[in-house]
């Protein structure tokens, strides 16, 4: 449990990744950007690119934070989040989740991870404050 003398702004964190939600873009941008670092091959992206779409664009990122698996999907204009837990690298549960609460599971399970990370916690800073720190 991170103390809370110690503890990173959790809801501020939560707070701006809800406010980049409208554009489902933006969103995934703002979680490669603060993540990448970070986490390394924990974080995956899927590309959206082809003949038609912009090159840059997301379908899709996948984010690893112990044995639980946070994945969201570009459907349309909204995102499809899933929390899944992994074990022994066997799938054992997913659970659909609006953007909302699956951003704020994100946050909290890099918030306990950043209790004991130091590079999980610059990366969860990152979101909370933007840029290097």
């Amino acid at each position: 449990m991170v103390d809370p003398e110690d503890a990173l702004d959790l809801a501020g964190a939560a707070a701006t990744l809800r406010a980049s939600s409208a554009d489902v873009q933006v969103l995934l941008r703002t979680l490669v950007t603060a993540l990448s670092d970070a986490l390394g091959e924990r974080l995956t992206t899927t590309s959206a690119g082809g003949h038609w779409r912009h090159a840059d664009a997301l379908a899709g990122v996948r984010v690893r934070v112990g044995a639980d698996q946070f994945e969201a999907t570009v459907e349309g204009t909204s995102l499809r989040c899933v929390v899944g837990r992994v074990s022994g690298g066997i799938r054992i549960r997913s659970e659909v989740l609006e953007t909302d609460e699956w951003t704020a599971r994100l946050v909290s399970a890099l918030g306990e991870e950043a209790a004991r990370s130091e590079s999980s916690r610059q990366a969860l800073e990152r979101l909370i404050i933007g840029g290097e720190s």
